[in-house]
């Protein structure tokens, strides 16, 4: 079901209507000021839920620090100021 451009889930709930899928929706926004993507509301026990909720990345742009200069573009350089990005050593990052 999507609701207001943000999809929501259930899982172990049937007949779930759309008034109920919109207080989960006000739900998630009273405890974030970031864009939600996406809640997931599963059925635990006991009549209790667990609701989680995935938020949208914020588009960047890449910025470099080469010998003291912040760019977000290289097209601008000369072609030795290209070679020596080039050469760089570039290290990758692993999220866990």
């Amino acid at each position: 079901m999507k609701i207001e451009g943000i999809n929501v889930k259930f899982e172990g709930l049937e007949d779930v209507s759309e008034t109920e899928a919109r207080n989960y929706v006000n739900y998630v926004r009273e405890r974030t000021d970031e864009p939600i993507k996406s809640i997931v509301v599963k059925q635990c026990g006991d009549g209790k839920v667990d609701v989680d909720y995935t938020l949208q990345g914020e588009k960047f742009e890449r910025i470099r620090r080469i010998t003291g200069y912040l760019v977000g573009t290289t097209d601008r350089w000369n072609d030795a100021k290209q070679a020596e990005e080039h050469e760089r050593v570039k290290h990758n990052i692993f999220a866990a």
